[in-house]
């Protein structure tokens, strides 16, 4: 019988226990989590911490158990421990799950609150159910997870026969097949919560799929169907080979010892690697931050390619349960495919386990025949296993096979199964071994809140978002682009330009020039033609170019959609390009895309497509333009004739306002500015045509120079977020402004009451006679953000024939930023035309379009000296500095 004296000394405690038992528990237990501690420090046996703490627990409610239940009859009544507490494993801050089991309905239980209570009082966490077996077996019969715990029950003190008997009655009411149907089911639904992948920045150790969850499930149906009582049975039973059963305990184990350290530093039941978390526990594993990467994203990389193999084992154990469990009496269809593959029950598997060896280039076919056949639901079992042995067959004679360059293509030009192939593909190793390069961003985090999943699983989400543009079943997602998909005759080209464009992270450089060259190699090596192959290439380099556009120019303004023209080349590139970049930043993060950006890509899309196919005459005369858009205004307001008041209220607005603004805009806000019975008071309202589900917010008023601070200070304090902004001054005394916002979290305005008390409560602000200072926004910063803090960097450029600076700001995105931001403009004298938002994580990257208060390009090295400093100054105070730094 195992004891250990330094962790829990009975003689010892004994003796005070009478005396002050309340201190004594707590004082016990604070020992052993000490020692326990110190122990785990040393050498990181996540085994040893988690038997010994169980053993250590169980000594604690043992001798709680004496002191308030040990007169009661122990004929009748059971301490039983459940779920992994009952497994004998339990980490630093695990629940502490009980069963007190009852014979017979107690009239009187106040012994089992008293012990109840008194467990919380000295700070034990503990679930508890009391119950009868009947009860039991009706809890069990009405919830899969209570059947699941009550199989893992372990005799802690009591009644042993009641014990065998609830464990007894507990076997038919989930028969095998049903029992594991739904822990099949189960995992699927949970799986799914994580959008079937554990890639994710912030992952769940436990819940996310390949997590300690999926390796329990293992366990329960051993032990339910095979009465198994460790993983290592499993191996005698068939299900497992010894080195697939060591790789199952070495990720096991160091899953635990993640579980642990986690525990341990959030001093809590924890089970989210947090941002919070994941730099303590890499200094706990000695990385260090090198040429090679960060700490923390060795640690991380480390964690991804284990949960994979986990993933891995948990696929082909779960498949040949399915064998042995659910299809065991089913009659066996074979259907034979070709001397290498038959299909059996709709699983595909080799026709001998030498198949691999003899016919090397058969490790691609078989994901090829998965596509060509809809019926297979599968690789069989014990094919996955061989696949996993003969990886090392693909090397650099088996890449220049002309067979498996073959192969490889025409997995890409089928018309369906694609996303599945390359998951599969890069689950069981094929792929990472066959482009090595892609081996190399396997498990590659970016330590950042922009990108939430590993290099790997963004780029096959993107190729999954890619498909999906041309499957008429999700036409419905993004209607447009499954319009364009049409207009691809090649899309094999764009799904490898999907895999390629990311394929360099990592190494350092520009990976859109390095992954230029990867794709580039990699179409030739393919047979792909020369023009085929600049495509990829192409679209590897600029797989940015659009997205960047949008988010960093104006594309109100022709010239700036002239560049960008030039740059696409023709209407085909155009399309791949928009598809390519609309798939990326789904695949990126998914609070990413919005409507406002999808309508900001679309108009750009319109506008050079009608460039490229009209010339490059087209809509690059600014003032044609101006006077086409003039003049549908006119016919929508009903003056063909030309209005004195209407020719003298666009020639003060200028310019400026008619490029970004469309003939209905134009015409409602020319009535609205002509009706307004009092100019002397701001003149607010909103577009009735916005962009993408946005709050496109207009202004009027006179001239003042604090109206983009005024304006952003209360639209910030509405919790909006400004995506967007401009302010024009007029040839007279007034200035237009627009503001497009979403509320905090993204999402648009939800109900006019809303939108009628911001426009009303603007228009107040306004009016009031603000001084230029205003007090800070202090709302809570994300905790994220002290991980991320981005120091401010200002950059100017002077743009003469504009006649304004631009300023590029990159900063610590949060609550307050363009309040504090047009503080410094106040300051430092200048004045805000255009402001361009753009946030990616907590990293915002701004541009401002601005002049001094006469209208001008800002010349003065003291005023760009002054807003160089001041903005430093006021944006990184009360910042921590970036934890990873």
């Amino acid at each position: 019988m195992y004891t250990d004296l330094e962790l829990f000394n009975p003689q010892v405690f004994v003796q005070h226990v009478e005396n002050e038992r309340i201190d004594v528990f707590r004082n016990a237990l604070k020992n052993g989590h000490e020692v326990l501690k110190e122990r785990f420090q040393v050498g990181k046996n996540a085994i040893n911490y988690v038997t010994q703490r169980a053993w250590f627990i169980d000594q604690i409610l043992l001798e709680a158990w004496q002191q308030f239940c040990g007169d009661m009859n122990s004929d009748t009544i059971a301490m039983i421990a459940v779920g992994g507490y009952g497994r004998g494993e339990l980490h630093p801050y695990s629940d502490v799950d009980l069963l007190i089991l009852l014979e017979e309905p107690l009239e009187d239980t106040s012994k089992i609150e008293k012990l109840v209570i008194f467990l919380w009082d000295i700070r034990l966490d503990i679930g508890h159910s009391v119950r009868t077996i009947a009860e039991c077996k009706q809890e069990a019969t009405d919830d899969i997870t209570v059947a699941t715990n009550l199989i893992e029950a372990r005799l802690l003190t009591g009644s042993s026969k009641l014990f065998q008997t609830m464990k007894t009655a507990m076997v038919p009411i989930w028969p095998i097949k049903d029992f594991f149907a739904a822990k099949i089911e189960e995992q699927r639904r949970r799986h799914q919560k994580y959008d079937d992948t554990a890639d994710n920045l912030e992952p769940n150790i436990k819940e996310g799929p390949g997590g300690l969850r999926d390796i329990q499930m293992i366990g329960w149906v051993a032990k339910r169907h095979f009465g198994a009582t460790t993983l290592h049975d499993l191996v005698q039973h068939g299900f497992l080979t010894e080195k697939e059963y060591q790789i199952l305990h070495e990720g096991q184990e160091f899953l635990w010892e993640i579980r642990c350290l986690l525990h341990l530093a959030a001093e809590r039941h924890e089970e989210r690697l947090l941002f919070d978390f994941q730099l303590t526990l890499s200094e706990a594993y000695d990385y260090k931050d090198d040429k090679a990467g960060l700490r923390v994203e060795k640690l991380m990389k480390r964690y991804y390619l284990t949960i994979k193999k986990m993933n891995t084992l948990n696929d082909m154990l779960l498949q040949l349960f399915q064998e042995a469990i659910l299809y065991v009496n089913m009659p066996t269809s074979v259907y034979k495919i070709n001397k290498r593959f038959q299909i059996r029950n709709n699983f595909i598997e080799a026709l001998h386990d030498k198949v691999f060896l003899n016919y090397p280039f058969a490790l691609l076919e078989i994901f090829l025949l998965i596509q060509q056949y809809p019926q297979i639901k599968g690789i069989r079992a014990t094919t996955i296993r061989l696949i996993l042995h003969y990886n090392y067959l693909i090397d650099r004679v088996f890449r220049q096979d002309l067979r498996t360059r073959s192969l490889f293509m025409e997995i890409f030009r089928q018309p369906s199964g694609l996303t599945h192939a390359l998951r599969r593909m890069n689950r069981y190793g094929v792929l990472p071994s066959y482009i090595p390069v892609f081996g190399k961003i396997a498990g590659q985090m970016q330590y950042d809140l922009f990108h939430v999943y590993t290099v790997d699983q963004h780029t096959l989400f993107v190729v999954r978002n890619l498909r999906r543009f041309f499957l008429a079943k999700h036409s419905i997602e993004f209607p447009f682009c499954s319009k364009l998909s049409k207009n691809i005759h090649k899309p094999e080209l764009l799904y490898l330009a999907g895999l390629f464009h990311d394929i360099a992270k990592g190494r350092g450089g520009d990976h859109a020039k390095l992954g230029e060259i990867d794709s580039i190699d990699f179409c030739k090596l393919h047979d792909l033609s020369d023009s085929d192959a600049r495509l990829v290439g192409w679209l590897t380099r600029n797989h940015l170019l659009m997205s960047t556009t949008v988010q960093r120019q104006d594309i109100s303004d022709p010239d700036v959609v002239k560049t960008f023209a030039h740059q696409i080349e023709d209407p085909s590139h155009l399309d791949y390009l928009f598809l390519l970049t609309v798939a990326d930043i789904r695949a990126t993060n998914s609070k990413l895309w919005t409507s406002w950006k999808e309508a900001l890509l679309t108009e750009l899309y319109n506008k050079t497509h009608a460039m490229l196919h009209q010339g490059q005459g087209y809509v690059l005369n600014k003032q044609l333009h101006i006077q086409d858009i003039q003049k549908e205004a006119r016919i929508i307001l009903n003056e063909l004739s030309h209005s004195k008041r209407i020719n003298k209220l666009w020639e003060d607005l200028g310019d400026d306002y008619f490029l970004c603004s469309s003939p209905k805009d134009v015409a409602k806000e020319t009535k609205a500015i002509l009706t307004h019975a009092d100019l002397e008071v701001p003149l607010v309202f909103e577009r009735s045509a916005t962009k993408g589900g946005t709050e496109f917010i207009m202004i009027y008023t006179q001239e003042k120079d604090h109206l983009f601070a005024e304006t952003s200070y209360f639209l910030e304090q509405q919790n909006l977020t400004i995506i967007d902004a401009y302010i024009i001054p007029t040839q007279g005394k007034y200035t237009i402004s627009g503001y497009t916002v979403v509320e905090e979290s993204g999402k648009e305005l939800q109900s006019k009451e809303r939108v009628t008390e911001i426009l009303q409560g603007l228009e107040q602000a306004l009016i009031r006679d603000n001084d230029s200072s205003f007090n800070p926004i202090n709302r809570r910063i994300p905790r994220q953000v002290k991980h991320f803090s981005v120091p401010t960097q200002v950059t100017f450029t002077q743009d003469h024939i504009n006649n304004h600076t631009i300023i590029e700001l990159i900063t610590t995105d949060r609550p307050g930023v363009l309040s504090r931001i047009a503080q410094v403009f106040i300051s430092c004298e200048v004045r805000i035309k255009r402001a361009k938002i753009a946030t990616f994580g907590t990293k915002a990257e701004d541009i401002f379009f601005i002049t001094d208060y006469e209208n001008h390009v800002l010349y003065s090295p003291e005023q760009l000296s002054c807003i160089s400093k001041e903005l430093i100054a006021s944006l990184d105070e009360n910042m921590p500095p970036n934890s990873n730094s």
